[in-house]
């Protein structure tokens, strides 16, 4: 046998013997003190710093290691890595009792950075649409609010998010508008609409239409199946631990009438907890305690044995919910999507809907939870922190629970003697044919209890220098533009809302004119502020249709129009565009 043996150079070794020992990775102190000064004054007891990825060593051997639980001395939330009591209180107090509200990133996430294989579906921006030959827009509502926390979750570890998990409408439709409210259940939704300049260009126009759901005050029984992933790739602190700690709030909701079921799965489904009244609490927290994560996921035999529990303790005239909470890493069992799909189908149909909740990155299936809780006429939430899970489930949970209105659309018609383009914020993926307006078989989004939507369309007036598109050659032999559109011509535009109330299956319609007249030479702070969230939205897709305007702009729009903000979520927003500034 030969031995081979290599000689290196002494100049080499004694370059490495004195070379500096950089710091740990995961050492607490060193991230705690990498936090900008000015951004965690934004944000009470919040200093979170850039994570640091890992070697391709230290990536292999996550990768390779299987789950392992969270070591102690990582926080296992949020509140445990802040430095002051605060931050512990709020693990056990309301946000009410608090007063205070600020979104922190999890510490374990960002001190144990994974490699990422999440999953976004691919969107392609709304061009500006020449109104003479489209003058129609049509789409289904949508109230999901995931995509901004997984937003803020990519700026909290110090990275962009990627284009594709940024869809402009549902960070606009994170926030509260305190748009006018309805008054009955009978009429449960209500438009209002508000015409003002651009911010990124003052030669033309921004539309904000607005719908607000009905609250009642008080929330009818609920059915509900906890359908809860403890694979393996749950095993991490910002997966499984931030869930129990999310189901526990919700679980402080739930009164006597409530039934609560707990189901989970990986490998086998099993049934944790048999339909239990919601009042008795220690009960429901004790079986969510004793939940480990380990084994390979396979989801769908998990959704058959939730929907057979929801099935059983169905609630006549109530809440009727299967609850999933996964990160979607769906990676054994029916590899059938379009299977999953129409059980979801046909238990909607039942009466049953579907939420879902999405938790960690690394193998976060985005696009799926979204299709999940379309089909199942529910909701798409991100929980990226706890207090996240106090909004959704917590402060927001008659939104996320009792529908008021279902099949809700909008469609748009803009007059071609007045408007010359248009073009739609966000809502790429919701967008309906103009016919489909009118077809109540049609499937379209649903409306919580107190909800908000916001569509934001940008217009360009006829005869204005700001047009994009180029007049055709031969338009004027093509197209004329009507008498009626010229004597309506204070018209830009006529709003149509179309919605089914529970139970029902004929849609009513709702509509009112936008009138150039009602153009706001000082604009209402909620569209200022809505504003600055679709700039937001645009500048991390590109920002190719603002122009020269970029985040110094957006964070004196917002600044201007933060107004009162009961829970801080406005101030967060602000230094989430300081921090996405600074990685730009």
């Amino acid at each position: 046998m030969k031995l081979h043996f290599t000689l290196i150079p002494l100049a080499a070794l004694v370059a490495v013997a004195c070379s500096p020992t950089p710091p740990s990775e995961t050492d607490p102190s060193q991230i705690q003190h990498q936090a900008q000064p000015e951004l965690a004054k934004q944000v009470p007891g919040n200093n979170p710093g850039p994570a640091q990825p890992p070697s391709q060593s230290e990536t292999a051997r996550m990768d390779s290691a299987g789950p392992q639980p969270s070591p102690a001395a990582i926080p296992q939330t949020m509140h445990e890595a802040l430095p002051t009591p605060v931050g512990r209180a709020l693990m056990t107090k309301s946000r009410a009792q608090m007063g205070l509200i600020a979104q922190a990133p999890l510490a374990d996430a960002m001190l144990r950075p994974q490699e990422n294989r999440d999953n976004y579906a691919k969107i392609a921006d709304n061009g500006v649409q020449l109104t003479r030959d489209n003058p129609v827009s049509t789409l289904s509502v949508d109230v999901d609010t995931g995509s901004y926390s997984i937003v803020r979750r990519y700026l909290n570890q110090g990275q962009l998010p990627p284009k594709d998990a940024v869809r402009a409408e549902e960070l606009i439709n994170y926030f509260d508008y305190a748009y006018p409210r309805p008054d009955s259940r009978e009429q449960p939704l209500r438009l209002t609409t508000e015409l003002a300049a651009s911010p990124w260009n003052p030669q033309r126009l921004l539309l904000q239409v607005g719908l607000q759901g009905y609250l009642p005050s008080q929330r009818p029984a609920a059915n509900l199946v906890f359908l809860i992933d403890v694979s393996g790739s749950m095993h991490s602190a910002d997966k499984l631990p931030l869930l129990v700690s999310s189901f526990k709030l919700l679980s402080q909701q739930l009164t006597e009438q409530d039934r609560i079921s707990l189901v989970t799965y990986a490998g086998n489904a099993g049934v944790v907890l048999e339909p239990t009244p919601g009042n008795q609490r220690a009960k429901i927290i004790a079986a969510l305690e004793n939940l480990q994560a380990g084994g390979s996921t396979h989801g769908s035999a998990g959704i058959h044995s939730a929907y057979r529990l929801a099935e059983q303790g169905l609630i006549k005239d109530g809440i009727n919910r299967v609850i999933l909470a996964t990160d979607g890493d769906f990676n054994v069992g029916t590899t059938n999507h379009e299977q999953l799909i129409q059980l979801i189908e046909q238990q909607r149909a039942k009466g049953i809907s579907l939420t879902t909740l999405g938790f960690g990155r690394g193998n976060y299936n985005d696009q799926l939870m979204e299709q999940l809780a379309d089909k199942g006429n529910g909701n798409y939430g991100y929980i990226d922190g706890i207090q996240e899970a106090q909004k959704l489930l917590v402060d927001e949970l008659a939104s996320t629970l009792e529908t008021i209105a279902g099949d809700v659309k909008l469609q748009l018609e803009f007059n071609p003697a007045r408007v010359a383009e248009y073009r739609l914020i966000g809502y790429e993926n919701r967008l309906l044919a103009r016919e489909d307006f009118n077809n109540d078989k049609v499937d379209a989004g649903e409306v919580g209890a107190g909800h908000r939507v916001t569509a934001l369309y940008e217009l360009t007036l006829v005869g204005s220098e700001a047009a994009q598109l180029d007049p055709l050659r031969y338009g004027q032999a093509k197209v004329e533009t009507s008498s009626l559109a010229k004597d309506l011509g204070d018209e830009l535009a006529f709003v149509k809302l179309r919605y089914k109330l529970p139970g029902q299956e004929q849609s009513s319609l709702v509509s009112q004119p936008v009138l150039g007249q009602s153009q706001s030479q000082q604009p209402s702070e909620r569209l200022r502020f809505a504003a600055a969230v679709a700039g937001f939205a645009q500048l991390l897709r590109g920002g190719e249709h603002l122009g020269s305007f970029g985040y110094p702009q957006l964070i004196e729009l917002a600044n201007g129009a933060k107004g009162e903000d009961r829970f801080g979520y406005r101030a967060e927003f602000i230094r989430l565009l300081r921090l996405a500034q600074s990685l730009k």
